[in-house]
């Protein structure tokens, strides 16, 4: 498998990186997991604005999503188009929620919509994963497997159970780290970099890739140091544009 960040601010755009969106292949299949706000601009840059050949959505919040509703132009629209049927599993709600953004009916010509639910299930070469993480709306952590290696990506999530099944032995994990260390966080909606180390280190990972970090509010520095005073393996902060062999 390999990996490719498209987008890893977290919350909004930051000054380098659109929102999250996470490109990831294996066997000439590419799936693109989550779809936020610039990470349409990233897809032309760095795989091509045809590439995926299936979307997977954790949650719908807006910071997750929003290029999913900009992408109907581009598989409707296109002077060879229009574009097959794309399949999107998601939360139940992504159907009226991302027609409600667009504004203009039914999305049925660009996206064939799966629900999501806690379970495993194939797409494409890849076994995936999901299960509910602890998130104020209904949002899915998500394992991907393929050919006996393993990519966890902990969507957003304060420190749960459901995480630490998923990342379980994983080579690498995709891990959000949003709030920052030593200071008062709203509860049970995001993880801190010592969190997310902790987790790393009680499910046996191989390495760890910190992502949804808010530039705005945090310290990167801070949260690689957090993350590393709780977990022993490699660490790397990921960047748009950022491969990586799974």
């Amino acid at each position: 498998m390999r990996l490719t960040v498209l987008g890893c601010a977290g919350s909004f755009p930051g000054p380098e990186s659109p929102c999250s969106a996470y490109l990831v292949e294996a066997d000439g299949f590419r799936l693109l997991v989550d779809f936020g706000p610039g990470s349409l601009s990233s897809l032309q840059r760095y795989a091509g604005l045809h590439a995926p050949d299936a979307i997977l959505l954790s949650h719908l919040h807006c910071d997750h999503i929003l290029d999913a509703v900009s992408y109907v132009v581009v598989r409707r629209y296109a002077p060879d188009g229009p574009y097959p049927v794309l399949p999107v599993y998601a939360p139940s709600g992504a159907p009226d929620r991302l027609s409600a953004a667009y504004g203009d009916g039914a999305l049925d010509d660009v996206y064939q919509f799966y629900g999501l639910q806690p379970g495993t299930f194939p797409i494409g070469p890849f076994t995936v994963t999901v299960d509910r993480v602890n998130h104020p709306i209904e949002t899915y952590g998500v394992r991907l497997e393929h050919e006996g290696r393993a990519l966890c990506y902990s969507s957003d999530t304060a420190p749960c159970d459901a995480l630490l099944r998923l990342a379980q032995d994983a080579d690498v994990f995709l891990c959000e780290a949003s709030y920052l260390d030593g200071v008062e966080n709203p509860p049970d909606l995001h993880l801190t970099g010592r969190e997310a180390g902790e987790a790393a280190t009680k499910a046996g990972v191989g390495r760890l890739l910190l992502t949804h970090l808010v530039p705005a509010w945090g310290s990167e520095a801070h949260t690689v140091e957090s993350a590393a005073a709780s977990y022993a393996g490699p660490i790397e902060v990921v960047r748009p544009g950022a491969s990586y062999e799974v």
